[in-house]
C-alpha cells in the first residue's frame, strides 16, 4: 500500500506543480485589477468555453452526478438533460450581449459592478445586496468543493477527513491566491480537459472489462431493472422530481462564474465558436457522468453505500487501472474540484473588494490595494467554507444544488431581462435579487412539494422584476439609450459575422 500511495502521489505531485507553476508565472503578469478579475478581455473561443465549463461542472460532476446515478439510475438523465439545454441557452441568448454590454456599461468587471452601472444605481444597493447574496451562495458552493477534495484524499490516501479538506482547500486557496483569473482561466482548460478524458475514459474501460456494453446493461437489468427506468414514477410526485431536474437548466443565467467567462473574452466574435465547443464537451462528459453510476453498479467488488455513492467514480479508478494512471484520473478529480472553488473564490473576492470595500469604504484605493482586499478575502471565505465543509457525511450534489438554486434565482431573471427588457428598472432589478434568493432560502428550509427551489424562486424573482418594473417609472433616457447601443453593437457583430462567411 506505501508503494501504491508513492506512485498515486507522484501524479498527483506531477499535476499540482503545473498548476502551481501557473499560479506563480501569472501572478508576475498583472497589472492592475482587471488584469486580476477579467484577465484584461483577452480570453479565446477555446479558453473561454473550456474554462467556463471546467468552473461550472466542478467536482461534482465526477462525484456527485455518477453517484446519483450510482442510486437512482438512468433518471438522473433529467438532470444532465436540463444542465445541456441550460448550457445551450446561456452561450446562445446571454453570452454576446452580456459581452457587450458589460462593456458598454461603464467596462463593467463584475456581475454587481454591470448591474450597478446598467440602472445607473449611483447609491450602489444593488452592488451591496448582490455582494451578499454572492458571499452567501459561494460560500456553499466553495465548500462543497472542499468537501469534494476531502473525500478525494481521504479514499485515495486513507488520511482523516479534517486533514484532507485542509489539503484539498489549500491547493486551491494558494494559486487562486497568486494567480488571479488568468491563472485560473488557464489552469481550466487544462483541468477541462483532464475532466474530459477522465470521464469519458472511466465508463469505457469498465464496459469493456465487464464484457462490453450489451453485458453492462443485461446485468443491471437483471439485479437492478429499476434503475433502467427513465420515468421510475408516474405520480405527480415522479412528475415534480422531473420538473425540479430540469429545472436546473434556468441556474446557468445567473452564476457569476460562469458569466464572467463571458465578460472576458477578447472578441465577442468567437463566442459562437466557444458555445460549439461548450456543447461537445458538456453533452459527452454528462452522459459519461450518468454512465459511470450504472457501470459502477455492477463493476464495482463492494457496493456503495449513503454518502459513500459519490465516490463511485474514485473506486472504479482505483479498480480499473494501475496506480499512476488511477493517480492522473484521480488529479482529474481534483483538477474539477480546483477549477470550480478557485473560480467561486475569486468571484466572491472580487464582490467584496469592487462592490462592497471599494464602493463603501475605500472609494479611491488603488489597484493594488483592492487586489491586496481581494487577497485576503480569499483566504477569510476558503476558512468559513472549510468550516461548513467539516462534516464528511455531507453530500456533494446537495450542497452544490443549493448554492446553484441561490444563484439561479436571485440573479438569473434579472441578468436575463436586464439584458432584453429595455423597460426593466432599478427597483425591478432589486427585487427581483431579494425576492428569487429569500424564496431560495426559505423554500429550502420547508421543501414544499418536493419541488426544487430553483423553479419558485426563479419565477418569483421574474414576476417581482416585471410587477415592480411596471409600477415604477420608466428608466432614463440616458439608460434606454445605452441598451440600445448593446443591442445594436451585437447587431453590428453579426453582420459583420455574415459578412465575413460570405
Amino acid at each position: 500500500m506505501f508503494q501504491t500511495n508513492i506512485v498515486v502521489l507522484s501524479a498527483f505531485a506531477l499535476y499540482l506543480l503545473m498548476m502551481l507553476a501557473i499560479g506563480a508565472y501569472y501572478y508576475r503578469s498583472q497589472q492592475g485589477l482587471s488584469d486580476y478579475i477579467l484577465g484584461g478581455r483577452t480570453l479565446g473561443p477555446w479558453i473561454t468555453s473550456m474554462s467556463a465549463e471546467a468552473s461550472d461542472m466542478s467536482g461534482w460532476m465526477l462525484m456527485g452526478l455518477p453517484g446519483f446515478a450510482y442510486s437512482i439510475g438512468i433518471s438522473a438523465f433529467w438532470t444532465a438533460l436540463g444542465l445541456c439545454l441550460g448550457t445551450f441557452l446561456n452561450w446562445h441568448f446571454v453570452s454576446r450581449r452580456l459581452r457587450n454590454y458589460t462593456e458598454v456599461a461603464n467596462n463593467s468587471l463584475t456581475m454587481p459592478d454591470y448591474l450597478k452601472n446598467r440602472f445607473h444605481d449611483e447609491k450602489n444597493i444593488i452592488r451591496l445586496i448582490s455582494a451578499i447574496f454572492i458571499l452567501i451562495f459561494f460560500l456553499i458552493y466553495t465548500s462543497s468543493g472542499f468537501v469534494a477534495g476531502g473525500k478525494l484524499f481521504q479514499t485515495v490516501f486513507g488520511m482523516d477527513y479534517f486533514y484532507a479538506l485542509l489539503l484539498g482547500a489549500g491547493v486551491v486557496v494558494i494559486y487562486t491566491f497568486l494567480g488571479g483569473f488568468m491563472a485560473v482561466c488557464w489552469t481550466d482548460f487544462i483541468q477541462g480537459c483532464m475532466m474530459f478524458l477522465a470521464i469519458v475514459l472511466v465508463p469505457i474501460v469498465g464496459m469493456l472489462s465487464f464484457g462490453g456494453a450489451d453485458a453492462v446493461m443485461s446485468r443491471v437489468a437483471s439485479d437492478s431493472p429499476q434503475l433502467l427506468q427513465l420515468v421510475p414514477d408516474t405520480s405527480m410526485t415522479g412528475v415534480i422530481a422531473i420538473i425540479s431536474a430540469i429545472g436546473w437548466g434556468v441556474g446557468y443565467f445567473g452564476q457569476p462564474h460562469i458569466l464572467v467567462r463571458f465578460m472576458a473574452i477578447g472578441d465577442p466574435q468567437e463566442l459562437n465558436k466557444a458555445k460549439h465547443i461548450a456543447m461537445t464537451w458538456v453533452i459527452i462528459s454528462l452522459a459519461a457522468a450518468v454512465l459511470v453510476g450504472l457501470v459502477g453498479k455492477v463493476v464495482l467488488d463492494t457496493p456503495l453505500q449513503g454518502a459513500d455513492a459519490e465516490k463511485v467514480f474514485l473506486v472504479m479508478s482505483e479498480q480499473l487501472f494501475p496506480p499512476f494512471v488511477a493517480g492522473l484520473i484521480w488529479s482529474a478529480v481534483l483538477a474539477a474540484i480546483m477549477s470550480t472553488a478557485s473560480s467561486q473564490l475569486l468571484v466572491t473576492a472580487s464582490a467584496i473588494s469592487k462592490d462592497f470595500y471599494n464602493a463603501f469604504i475605500r472609494k479611491d484605493a488603488s489597484d493594488k490595494e483592492l487586489i491586496l482586499v481581494s487577497r485576503i478575502t480569499v483566504l477569510v471565505v476558503a476558512a468559513l467554507a472549510i468550516i461548513l465543509g467539516l462534516d464528511p457525511n455531507n453530500y456533494i450534489l446537495t450542497m452544490v444544488a443549493y448554492a446553484w438554486a441561490g444563484f439561479g434565482a436571485a440573479f438569473g431573471p434579472c441578468i436575463l431581462l436586464s439584458l432584453f427588457w429595455k423597460r426593466m428598472t432599478k427597483n425591478g432589478a432589486l427585487a427581483g435579487i431579494v425576492v428569487g434568493g429569500l424564496t431560495v432560502l426559505i423554500w429550502k428550509q420547508f421543501a414544499w412539494f418536493g419541488l426544487y427551489e430553483i423553479v419558485p424562486g426563479f419565477i418569483f424573482s421574474l414576476i417581482a422584476i416585471y410587477v415592480v418594473s411596471k409600477l415604477d417609472a420608466p428608466p432614463s433616457a440616458e439608460i434606454q439609450a445605452e441598451f440600445d447601443q448593446a443591442v445594436s453593437l451585437k447587431q453590428k457583430i453579426t453582420m459583420l459575422k455574415g459578412n465575413d462567411e460570405k
